[in-house]
C-alpha cells in the first residue's frame, strides 16, 4: 500500500510539473514504475509510461490551446517525421527483447545529460521570458530538419515510454521559429497523435503475454491515467498562470538529476 501511494502521489506530481514545460513526463514516469513499483524494464512498462504521457499531453495540451498557444502548421509538418520514428521505434523495442534494460538505461543517461545542459543553457541565456503573443513564429518553416528531429522524437517516445517534449520543444523553435509557449503547446499536439500510435503498436506487435500483464494490473492501471490527466490539468494552469518558466525548468532539472545519478548507479554497478 505504501509503494501503491508513492507511486500514485508520485504520477500527479510528475505530470503538474512536467505540464507546463511541454513534456509528457515519461522521462520521470518510466523510473518511478521501475524503482518506485519494481516493474522491470519492458514492454509493459513501457506501454503504461506512454499512457500516462498521452494522458498528460490531454489535458496540458488542451490548456494550451485554449490560451492559443499552438502552431498548426509546424505540428501538421512535425507529424510525418515523428510518427515514422515512432513506428521504428516500437520495431527496436522488439528487436531488442531481453537487453531491453541496459540500453533503454544508457540511451536514458544520454537523454537526460542532454535535457539538462539544454535546460541549464536556456536557464542563463536571460532569454526566458514569456512571449506576449502566442502563436508567433518566424515566416518559414524548415520542414525537412524539422520532420528529421521529430522522427528521431518519435523513435524515443516508442524506446524510452516518453513524450520526447524534450526534443520537439526546441527543434520547433530552431526550425518552426516558435515562441517557448507557442513550441510548448505544439508539442504537447504531436504528443496526443504520436503517443497512442506508439501504444497500439507496441502492444499489436509485443510478445504474447503483454497484454495479460497489463490486464492482470487493474487496481494499478485505473487510476493511475486520472491522475495524471488531472495533474496536467491543473499543473498548466497554475503554470502558465502564476509560476515563472525559470522556476519551473529550476524543478525539472532537480528532477531529472536525481532520476540520471540512479541510472548511472545502475549501469556503472551492472558494467564494473
Amino acid at each position: 500500500m505504501l509503494d501503491a501511494a508513492l507511486v500514485m502521489s508520485g504520477v500527479f506530481l510528475i505530470a503538474f510539473v512536467f505540464a507546463p514545460v511541454g513534456m509528457g513526463g515519461g522521462m520521470l514516469f518510466a523510473p518511478l514504475l521501475h524503482y518506485g513499483a519494481g516493474w522491470p524494464i519492458d514492454g509493459t512498462l513501457l506501454a503504461v509510461s506512454l499512457t500516462l504521457t498521452w494522458a498528460v499531453s490531454i489535458g496540458s495540451g488542451r490548456r494550451h490551446r485554449l490560451q492559443g498557444f499552438y502552431d498548426d502548421a509546424a505540428t501538421k509538418s512535425a507529424l510525418y517525421g515523428a510518427l515514422m520514428g515512432a513506428l521504428i521505434g516500437v520495431g527496436i523495442v522488439n528487436a531488442l527483447g531481453d537487453s531491453l534494460d541496459t540500453v533503454f538505461k544508457i540511451l536514458s543517461i544520454v537523454m537526460l545529460i542532454w535535457a539538462l545542459v539544454k535546460t541549464w543553457k536556456k536557464h542563463h541565456a536571460n532569454d526566458t521570458a514569456d512571449p506576449v503573443e502566442p502563436g508567433v513564429r518566424k515566416p518559414k518553416i524548415h520542414h525537412f530538419p524539422l520532420r528529421l528531429g521529430s522522427g528521431l522524437g518519435g523513435a524515443l517516445s516508442s524506446v524510452l515510454g516518453i513524450g520526447a517534449g524534450v526534443i520537439y520543444v526546441p527543434v520547433l523553435q530552431q526550425q518552426a521559429g516558435l515562441m517557448p509557449r507557442t513550441s510548448i503547446g505544439s508539442s504537447l499536439s504531436i504528443m496526443m497523435v504520436v503517443v497512442p500510435v506508439a501504444i497500439v503498436a507496441l502492444l499489436s506487435t509485443a510478445p504474447s503475454g503483454l497484454l495479460g500483464e497489463l490486464s492482470s494490473l487493474p487496481w494499478w492501471l485505473t487510476p493511475l491515467p486520472f491522475l495524471a490527466f488531472f495533474g496536467a490539468t491543473s499543473g498548466a494552469k497554475f503554470g502558465i498562470e502564476r509560476i515563472s518558466q525559470e522556476n519551473i525548468m529550476n524543478i525539472f532539472m532537480a528532477l531529472v538529476a536525481i532520476v540520471l545519478f540512479r541510472y548511472v548507479a545502475d549501469v556503472a554497478q551492472f558494467n564494473p
